[in-house]
């Protein structure tokens, strides 16, 4: 007998405000460069972007580099991922992708955890969970000797889009422009849109949170716990329909979000497996 498919399902999530309550720059880094109020930092992030019209997350990246050698600190790679480690995670993070591979063993489907993130990967690297991902999609410099001179990917709310198709079509690399855009069927893809569930919380994640609810599959706006502001806009992504779901983020077992990612992937293994019915059904009929 044939050995039985599985279904994989994708869970991406965007990093700042959707893992961790704050931006990444706001924990070991600013206090390394001398910056004590992290309104200032962007408060110079928006000048630099409205003086040239510029990328915004262009312009944080730059602004990085010329405060860290401004203030004599290392701009190595692995100091980026040393800053990393300060980060601090939402309420059940750490133990969050542990507990889904399991939930994904016990109902016979396989996970896979991306990072989507508008955020410096060397950061997303250094953190306790930087290990659990398949692939981190998210902003890194480019290093010569070892010393990071420019941004080498920057990703705004375009091209986290770009990712999402990566991920449908299996490409894991961002050279590989041919492989993104060259056609290929939807059964040939190894991820469905239909099998994803994005985690976002800001304007960024907005597209990407639209296009995998379109495509059938499931979006959740999450927002810091008792911060009435971030609630409401939660909630109106539900209201505009752009979202499935709007939750506090705290990822514990039996929480609010792990029963919904619970109740998904059931749905998600209970769809494949009346369609492999189907398949076989029909194939009694020489029918391909």
């Amino acid at each position: 007998m044939a050995k039985r498919k599985k279904p994989t399902v994708a869970l991406i999530y965007d990093f700042d405000g959707t893992l961790s309550p704050a931006n990444m720059q706001e924990y070991d880094f600013l206090k390394a460069i001398g910056i004590k109020d992290k309104a200032q930092f962007w408060r110079q992030n928006n000048e630099l972007i409205e003086k040239h019209e510029a990328s915004n997350i262009l312009c944080y990246m730059k602004l990085m580099l010329d405060k860290a050698r401004a203030a004599g600190v290392s701009v190595q790679r692995q100091k980026f991922v040393d800053f990393g480690k300060s980060i601090e995670l939402y309420e059940g993070v750490k133990e969050w992708f542990d507990l889904i591979n399991q939930l994904g063993q016990e109902e016979g489907v396989i996970i896979q955890h991306y990072i989507n993130s508008s955020g410096l990967k060397e950061m997303i690297e250094g953190t306790k969970i930087g290990n659990k991902f398949q692939e981190i999609y998210a902003c890194t410099f480019m290093y010569e000797d070892g010393v990071a001179v420019w941004p080498a990917v920057a990703v705004d709310f375009t091209t986290k889009t770009q990712f999402l198709f990566m991920i449908n079509k299996g490409v894991t690399k961002i050279s590989e422009n041919a492989k993104i855009n060259e056609y290929k069927a939807e059964e040939d893809r190894p991820i469905p849109f239909k099998h994803m569930i994005y985690f976002g919380d800001g304007e960024t994640d907005i597209p990407c949170m639209k296009l995998i609810k379109q495509q059938g599959g499931n979006s959740i706006a999450v927002y810091k716990p008792r911060n009435k502001k971030k609630k409401a806009c939660a909630e109106k992504l539900v209201l505009d329909d752009r979202v499935n779901f709007a939750c506090a983020a705290n990822y514990v077992k039996d929480g609010e979000i792990y029963n919904i990612v619970k109740a998904i992937i059931k749905q998600i293994k209970s769809n494949f497996n009346f369609n492999e019915l189907q398949k076989q059904n029909v194939k009694r009929f020489g029918v391909e």
